[in-house]
């Protein structure tokens, strides 16, 4: 299974504990060395400078101390990719996903740009390379790890689009990011699961919620108006669905991606007559038909379509 995010409610595990597991990928045929480590908070940088974008951040001075994934070759950055800090909140950053022309028009992603003959570079947003090193020691809640995320987005922007977990002992968040400066942020259903590859996936949003008590639902300030004064909006019935207004539906979503959620889902609720592999409706969260385990969470990750036609 190429680079997938699996994320469970504390009411859908035989434990009842949460879940959040997810695959890191690399190109066919290359082998890309990861290490764990132990970031203790007098290790922790005062002032981050990113490699690749080389934006510059002033962390706070109290760190927690935190675990890491870096890569084994730092040539792109520390590039931390997940941990778990000292109070037990966890955190996946490099889920990659997708968008859309639209929506990257009225929000460009904010890239580096490299100027010569005495002109100084501009640096560029956030990135995976960054995110873990600059949220997870300071969060002591998935839900503050949402707001941190959320509140960088907003001030430096980034580069890529991402899918972001937060996890703690009660709750799962997945905050996606929509052009450059902009993010919406779910969380994940206590009787449910979700499926995440590497594209665009919540398909329902209440922005009530989202701009009042915020129980499940959070975002950028000014979504509505960006909505709106972009054109957002796809739907028909007044019902906004996020994956469509700000997702992607190509060609290599369907062989790449959808197939992805596709086979989780079947193995979780087998009982459904799931929609092709090729759909652009697939949920982005399903209640399981039985209480999920950490066998199956291996199994569903290190799946290769078998016993399917592909």
């Amino acid at each position: 299974m190429p680079c997938t995010t699996l994320l469970v409610g504390k009411n859908a595990t035989y434990d009842g504990s949460t879940f959040a597991a997810r695959n890191e990928d690399s190109y066919s045929g290359k082998f890309n060395p990861k290490k764990f480590i132990v970031v203790k908070p007098e290790e922790q940088p005062v002032l981050y400078r990113s490699v690749i974008s080389h934006v510059e951040i002033i962390l706070p001075a109290d760190p927690l101390r935190y675990t890491a994934m870096p890569n084994g070759v730092e040539d792109e950055g520390i590039w931390g990719a997940a941990g778990v800090n000292a109070l037990n909140i966890s955190m996946t950053a490099t889920e990659t996903i997708t968008s859309n022309e639209r929506v990257l028009s009225a929000d460009p992603l904010v890239k580096k740009i490299e100027k010569r003959d005495g002109h100084e570079e501009i640096p560029g947003g956030i990135g995976e390379e960054d995110m873990v090193t600059i949220v997870l020691p300071y969060i002591h809640s998935a839900r503050e790890g949402v707001l941190r995320l959320g509140s960088l987005l907003k001030e430096y922007g980034t580069y890529e689009m991402n899918g972001i977990a937060f996890q703690d002992e009660d709750e799962v968040w997945w905050l996606e990011t929509i052009g450059g400066h902009h993010w919406i942020a779910k969380k994940v259903p206590d009787d449910c699961y979700v499926i995440a590859p590497n594209q665009f996936g919540i398909d329902c949003f209440d922005f009530e919620d989202a701009y009042g008590e915020q129980n499940a639902h959070m975002c950028s300030d000014d979504m509505r108006a960006f909505i709106h004064d972009n054109h957002l909006d796809l739907s028909f019935d007044g019902v906004f669905n996020p994956r469509l207004s700000f997702g992607s539906h190509t060609d290599s979503d369907h062989l790449y991606n959808t197939p992805r959620a596709w086979i989780v889902q079947k193995y979780f609720n087998p009982a459904d007559d799931m929609i092709s592999p090729e759909a652009d409706d697939i949920p982005w969260c399903r209640k399981p038909e039985r209480k999920i385990t950490v066998e199956d969470v291996k199994y569903v990750l290190s799946n290769h379509f078998q016993s399917t036609p592909y």
